[in-house]
């Protein structure tokens, strides 16, 4: 077997795993190791439990990715279980690996929470992430996907790249369809139609930057970001916002994670459509790591471990976020997200080339000025 088929097979494990959550039972604790009988009947020891560490730690500063109203439940929720104050900046992944690497020397933040794991593989690279052994990796369903090696990071969530047409754009211009390839993006009548966030600032966009390069291979990959590039009305600063202001009719298309799309139809009512691309899309891991030299490191391994059970990871939908969970016992909310044509999508090689294919894209292709925020 080659290794792209090796690693096409671990990609619909990953899909099957995710889509038998529902039915799997969530676990926190290893099984108990079998032990002998006794050979003789004796009053039994009393059970022991392993220590728990106490916790002083009074306050938790955490680097938050995810949409804003997330950020803020997931806040709530973990003041309300563990009386610790939560203190959250939102960021673009972009914007909160700029600011890790700026702060590397004198953290502000003891734990980043969510975006894709490309930017934890390029922060493990510099060696910005403190390891964890979190107790509840037990929980994951597919660890060898959704896992650090050396436990400096981990999937708590999954999200697929999708396609958000205005449908009253599309009902204005008879003869025009919805994308639904990669190559649609660039017809004519998408011309100055398209907007998506730059991917020095998005994480989301340099998912579909990293999508292209390995869907078509780099020179011809980049040929077409070329194109694609001018076909873009305004690139934005926020990945989920392209779906906001093509709801609000500024463009024709968005290129976002089909969960910000569902977000944007169904709680805020915007005339979209979702469609995904036919040869392939690609897909996040949203990444944790806890930051080396994190002032509150108690707090932040308890937030790690809360972030891995079945109870953290059901609040998404709680807060408008749909995204598939990585661990077991959880039931989807949109299992119809993830029944799509996943590319063997390379995390590691998108972590590694991070700065490189966003310096070319923005030194040689569109540069980040004048993003819409």
């Amino acid at each position: 077997m080659t290794a792209k088929q090796v690693r096409q097979c671990m990609i619909f494990i990953l899909i099957a795993a995710v889509m038998l959550a529902a039915c799997a039972p969530a676990s926190t604790e290893a099984p108990p190791a079998a032990t002998e009988a006794p050979q003789e009947a004796t009053e039994a020891p009393a059970p022991t439990e392993a220590p728990v560490e106490e916790i002083t730690d009074t306050e938790l500063n955490v680097l938050c990715t995810p949409q804003e109203q997330w950020c803020q439940g997931m806040k709530q929720e973990f003041e309300a279980k563990y009386g610790i104050t939560v203190n959250y900046v939102r960021m673009s992944s972009g914007e909160a690996l700029a600011r890790v690497q700026a702060e590397k020397d004198n953290p502000q933040f003891d734990i980043w929470w969510g975006g894709p794991i490309d930017s934890f593989v390029a922060a493990k690279g510099e060696g910005l992430l403190e390891a964890y052994d979190s107790p509840n990796y037990a929980n994951l369903s597919d660890p060898v996907k959704m896992k650090d090696a050396d436990n400096q990071w981990v999937g708590v969530y999954v999200g697929t790249l999708g396609f958000a047409t205005n449908t009253d754009w599309l009902a204005a211009n008879p003869g025009t369809s919805a994308p639904t390839s990669w190559d649609d993006l660039l017809k004519p009548e998408f011309k100055g139609q398209v907007m998506v966030a730059h991917p020095s600032s998005s994480g989301t966009s340099y998912t579909a930057l990293a999508t292209v390069l390995q869907l078509r291979g780099e020179e011809a990959g980049w040929e077409y970001l070329t194109q694609y590039a001018g076909q873009v009305a305004q690139f934005t600063k926020s990945g989920a916002a392209p779906a906001k202001f093509v709801g609000q009719g500024e463009a024709a298309v968005a290129i976002v994670f089909s969960h910000d799309i569902v977000n944007e139809i169904e709680n805020n009512k915007l005339p979209l459509v979702l469609t995904f691309p036919e040869e392939g899309t690609g897909y996040e891991i949203g990444g944790m790591a806890i930051l080396k030299g994190a002032k509150h490191p108690q707090a932040a391994r308890l937030w790690f471990d809360w972030a891995l059970t079945p109870e953290a990871q059901a609040l998404g939908p709680t807060y408008a976020a749909y995204q598939a969970p990585t661990v077991t016992g959880v039931e989807l909310s949109h299992p119809e997200l993830l029944e799509v044509n996943l590319i063997d999508y390379d995390f590691i090689w998108a972590g590694e080339h991070k700065k490189e294919f966003v310096d070319k894209f923005t030194n040689e292709i569109a540069g980040a000025d004048n993003l819409k925020e």
